[in-house]
């Protein structure tokens, strides 16, 4: 997706995660790694000690089990729902229901983390939160140079691309008169990477005022649990209540008709594609339940 698309449906885990694996050629052998790589990811964040590796890696081994166990017959029900929909007439409401349920199940995941991620706080040393802020400002720093760069044309072209990538995966390649009316519909979100950057910064600072909180005051785990589902509850309610609502909301609603669009220039060959797809992703979380039971 754009970094606006993005924004709205990426930073949640089940696209974050259907994202990745949408390049993946086995979505089984990618979701079976799928705790080591989220070891690699915190380890590159707060660089583990060795009396965290062990541990860590148990929590993360015992979050994916109930993940398998509990989760992925969502997941399925979500895909059947995508396939209905991509063979009948799907409206704006029906794909803004799609959102909110993937951000409902995605903060009950995150909340089922909390007493972990609690405890990973908790534990952080200085040079620890210290890494993760020099993370923090990589990441922004990256996010300026990709999204940032040039004139409005230039970024304007570029979340296009980035959203092409994502369509070209479910649906195949699109034709020229295709691909000038999805750049049309693209070209229609509003467009301000600032307000994105200072709202990435925003949630950065809020976690790393969090953990040195943790840190400085020697909480507990009971008390620190309730802190990590605040900022967790905040971070899914905070663009309802920033002073920069309307421009989140109309970059949400210009995301879900730039998928209309697409749905709606699909050929029968394209949505077969899609299909084809889904029923792929369908059938190997099938599988991985049966290997959960």
């Amino acid at each position: 997706m754009s970094q606006n698309g993005a924004r709205s449906l990426s930073r949640l885990f089940l696209i974050a995660l259907m994202t990745v694996l949408a390049a993946c050629s086995s979505l089984r052998l990618a979701y079976n790694n799928g705790d080591t790589l989220l070891y690699w990811w915190l380890d590159g964040y707060v660089d583990l000690t060795s009396d965290q590796k062990g541990w860590v890696q148990t929590e993360i081994d015992k979050l994916f089990s109930w993940h398998r166990k509990t989760q992925l017959n969502d997941y399925v029900h979500i895909l059947q729902t995508g396939q209905k929909q991509l063979a009948g007439n799907p409206t704006i409401a029906d794909l803004q229901a799609d959102y909110d349920d993937i951000k409902d199940r995605t903060q009950k995941l995150l909340l089922k983390a909390a007493p972990e991620l609690a405890e990973l706080a908790r534990s952080l040393q200085p040079d620890q939160i210290a890494n993760l802020e020099k993370k923090f400002a990589s990441n922004t720093e990256e996010f300026r140079k990709k999204n940032m760069k040039g004139d409005r044309e230039a970024q304007q072209k570029f979340r296009y691309k980035k959203s092409m990538e994502q369509f070209e995966l479910w649906f195949g390649r699109f034709s020229s008169e295709q691909e000038a009316q999805i750049r049309k519909a693209s070209d229609a979100r509003p467009l301000d990477n600032e307000i994105w950057l200072n709202e990435r910064k925003r949630r950065q600072n809020a976690i790393l005022a969090l953990v040195r909180k943790v840190q400085q005051e020697k909480l507990s785990k009971e008390a620190t649990i309730p802190l990590i589902n605040a900022l967790i509850k905040e971070s899914f309610n905070r663009l309802d209540n920033s002073e920069h609502k309307q421009f989140f909301e109309a970059s949400e609603q210009g995301s879900l008709q730039l998928i209309m669009t697409v749905i709606k220039l699909a050929t029968p060959e394209q949505k077969a594609h899609a299909q084809k797809r889904m029923q792929g992703w369908i059938n190997d979380f099938r599988s991985l339940m049966a290997e959960a039971r």
